[in-house]
């Protein structure tokens, strides 16, 4: 089933024009960021601070593929943002301002507006940014919203993925797998009933999944200390694989190393999953980094400074090497896929 902001019965349909859509609901989300111009004009201004350079990113969340019928609206609206601040966090810019164009299958419930605005709203507080612009449509399809995030680093900053030398440090923030799980419990409600659920284990996995929390913190220990970084979004290995192969270097994780949620740990010793679907599942939002030898201790002194958790994983190693995970006899893991392909 594909959700449908129209399809519940009893609730009040948004029943004016675009252009009051946008003044009712959207105009509130561009107040106090004054290159919004009220969503009255045809364009917006991104002011960046001096000595500064823009940086941008873009994500689409789309019904029926990332996320499911009985989301949650203001959840949705969380998420859409969340995913491209995601991004931005990663390569060590700090959040400015979005566009969204969000795609309607029918005319929307105003309940269902006003939920997604108040996520959207949660998620600019949390992120500080604002919306300065965008598109309404109403398309045959799914419900569809994309988003484009800008955000600024010191100019010349920008922490790529081809960064990574032999002898880095690999580092992941939070914790991994908690997302991959969450989806696993959506799907099979029954998984619940198979393992001893501690109270508010299932939620907190959940959570993770539908509401992404991106580390912003991470971003002065990243500019300072970083040689590589990039977010973590179609699984820690296939993501790994990818910085590792545009920085023409190899890689080796230590499985057992990578941090896992209490919650998942209690997943992984009831046997509903394995090491290799958690470095695999994907949807952690959180953020892979390299960081030289000589450096390590200050990136990791930086990252407590700022209430982060990192996590050191692994190295990097010479590209003959290959990418691998490996297991706790350090053997390498097997895996039946490394992450997500839209494609697959």
């Amino acid at each position: 089933m594909i959700p449908d902001p129209s399809d519940e019965a009893g609730l009040e349909h948004f029943n004016s024009d675009e252009e009051t859509l946008i003044a009712e609901f959207w105009a509130p989300l561009a107040k106090g960021y004054a290159g919004a111009y009220d969503l009255k004009d045809d364009a917006a201004s991104i002011a960046v601070p001096p000595g500064e350079e823009l940086i941008v990113s873009t994500d689409a969340l789309i019904a029926g593929v990332h996320f499911f019928a009985d989301e949650d609206p203001g959840a949705i609206g969380w998420k859409a943002l969340a995913v491209n601040v995601s991004d931005l966090v990663a390569k060590g810019a700090t959040p400015l301002a979005y566009l969204m164009h969000i795609a309607f299958p029918a005319r929307p419930q105003s309940q269902w507006l006003q939920a997604f605005v108040d996520g959207l709203s949660a998620a600019q507080s949390a992120f500080g940014c604002h919306l300065a612009g965008g598109d309404t449509d109403r398309a045959p399809g799914p419900l569809s919203i994309s988003i484009t995030a800008f955000g600024a680093v010191p100019a010349g900053r920008l922490i790529r993925r081809s960064g990574a030398g032999v002898g880095d440090r690999v580092y992941v923030t939070g914790t991994i797998g908690d997302a991959h799980l969450g989806l696993a419990l959506k799907r099979d409600a029954a998984m619940l009933a198979r393992w001893d659920n501690p109270a508010g284990t299932a939620e907190h996995l959940v959570a993770r999944l539908v509401k992404p929390r991106p580390p912003l913190n991470v971003i002065p220990a990243l500019r300072d200390f970083a040689s590589a970084s990039m977010d973590i979004s179609d699984g820690l290995m296939k993501d790994f694989e990818r910085l590792c192969r545009v920085s023409a270097v190899g890689g080796q994780l230590q499985a057992e190393a990578v941090p896992l949620s209490p919650a998942a740990r209690a997943l992984l010793t009831a046997g509903e999953t394995t090491l290799p679907e958690l470095l695999s599942g994907g949807e952690d939002y959180e953020v892979l980094a390299c960081v030289p030898e000589a450096r390590a201790a200050e990136f990791e002194a930086s990252a407590n400074k700022h209430r982060v958790r990192v996590t050191h994983i692994g190295r990097i190693t010479p590209a003959d090497t290959g990418v691998s995970a490996l297991d706790a006899a350090n053997l390498p893991l097997r895996f039946l896929h490394k992450g997500w392909d839209h494609f697959a």
